[in-house]
């Protein structure tokens, strides 16, 4: 059985988020381990942070970029984190992909603001 631990290895990873009258949706993301969670660093303003907001059950499972799916889903819940959590969140996705999540961080920071993205901290059920 895969575990939430075991996804926040991966690269991509599929968190399906659901909407008011319980469809899924989901959205292929860069993850990284926290604890016996994983963190996602995400635009503060998305639907997946609106959804989350109103209901904190997340499907997670692994997937390439295009958000073609692998493997065993994983349930678990969300919770969008303070401006200072998501700080350590922003490291922990910089430790872990590098050049890449540093353009990215740089080119949000310039297009939305200091407070334009949030990180969300998901654990098993």
């Amino acid at each position: 059985m895969t575990t939430i631990k075991e996804l926040a290895a991966e690269r991509y990873v599929s968190v399906t988020t659901f909407r008011k009258n319980g469809t899924g949706v989901p959205t292929p993301v860069w993850v990284a381990p926290d604890g016996e969670g994983l963190v996602v660093w995400t635009v503060a303003s998305s639907g997946k942070v609106r959804r989350l907001r109103a209901d904190p059950r997340v499907v997670l499972a692994a997937c390439d970029v295009r958000g073609n799916t692998r493997g065993e889903q994983v349930e678990g819940r969300a919770s969008v984190l303070s401006p200072d959590e998501t700080e350590r969140v922003r490291r922990l996705i910089l430790r872990k992909y590098g050049l890449p999540a540093r353009l990215l961080m740089v080119v949000s920071r310039f297009r939305r603001g200091e407070h334009g993205t949030v990180g969300v901290r998901i654990v098993g059920v």
